[in-house]
């Protein structure tokens, strides 16, 4: 080869080089999705949870993004995501978007808005002041064993009732008893929601520590499943981060609050918007505003 040849190859592969890095610069520069500045003219990306989540069927509840005949009208351009880690990434990831976790699982990678004026806190959860609240629940579908009936007896314990307000959210009993011991033994399994999981475990982790002879074992399917489950006698005890409704509560033995939690409307940590009317949030989630320059201040 030729001197000449080799210096027309190298200045090729220069140049292919040299473009090929000017197209990673200008990629960066403009970014992934969520990653370029806020534009307020901009479609506001919708992120929502399943069918049967019941962070969901609070949420459009209280958010009233219902019709006439209480039907679930959440935009048919929202994205769905399958649990409350996947809401909170999403929104982590795109500056235009926006979703609603529970508030105990609330953290410094998304930012929580103010509703009516009023910020997401458990003293406005408990006071009522923060209204976009709901109850966490526990069922059971047939008479417990004896170390499920004691598991489910240490939700409203005294312990059980500290780690709730531990975790961020609102006790449902402030002066409830001292849990002890009975000694028992045995497997136990808990089935539901996601919102609820992580106080759960919190649950499980406290009560095995007082009875090493107990395991228990905790799924999160969804709050439906997890009713599901108490009612067929797959699971012993069902998680729900909504309330039962009729047709269910008539196959089931017991259910019972064990916490109140707020469900906090998220964006992304650089979105400008820090508070909103939950009619705007309503509306975003029918799909009646679409872009943020139309969402009130």
């Amino acid at each position: 080869m030729t001197f000449g040849k080799t210096a027309r190859i190298f200045s090729t592969l220069s140049i292919t080089l040299l473009l090929a890095a000017c197209g990673a610069d200008e990629t960066t520069e403009e970014g992934a999705e969520g990653s370029s500045d806020f534009d307020a003219a901009a479609d506001i990306h919708v992120i929502t949870r399943e069918d049967g989540s019941g962070t969901r069927g609070a949420f459009v509840e209280v958010a009233d993004v219902m019709d006439e005949n209480e039907e679930d009208m959440t935009t048919p351009a929202a994205t769905v995501q399958n649990s409350t880690s996947g809401v909170m990434q999403a929104v982590a990831g795109d500056i235009h978007s926006i979703g609603y976790i529970s508030l105990g699982s609330l953290d410094d990678s998304v930012k929580a808005l103010s509703i009516d004026d009023t910020e997401p806190t458990p003293d406005a959860v408990a006071s009522g002041e923060y209204g976009v609240a709901r109850n966490f629940n526990v069922v059971y579908g047939s008479e417990l064993s004896e170390e499920a009936q004691d598991f489910y007896n240490f939700f409203t314990s005294q312990q059980a009732q500290e780690l709730v307000s531990e975790e961020g959210y609102v006790p449902v009993d402030s002066e409830a008893e001292e849990y002890t011991s009975q000694g028992t033994s045995g497997d136990v399994t808990v089935v539901g929601s996601t919102s609820v999981e992580p106080l759960m475990q919190r649950f499980a982790e406290a009560y095995m520590e007082l009875n090493p002879d107990v395991t228990i074992d905790i799924t999160a399917p969804g709050s439906g499943a997890g009713i599901t489950a108490a009612i067929d006698g797959s699971a012993d005890i069902g998680m729900a981060s909504r309330e039962v409704d009729e047709e269910e509560a008539s196959q089931l033995e017991g259910s019972d609050a064990i916490a109140v939690d707020g469900i906090a409307v998220i964006t992304h940590n650089d979105n400008p918007v820090n508070e909103m009317s939950l009619e705007d949030v309503s509306s975003i989630y029918m799909g009646d505003v679409t872009t943020w320059e139309e969402v009130s201040e």
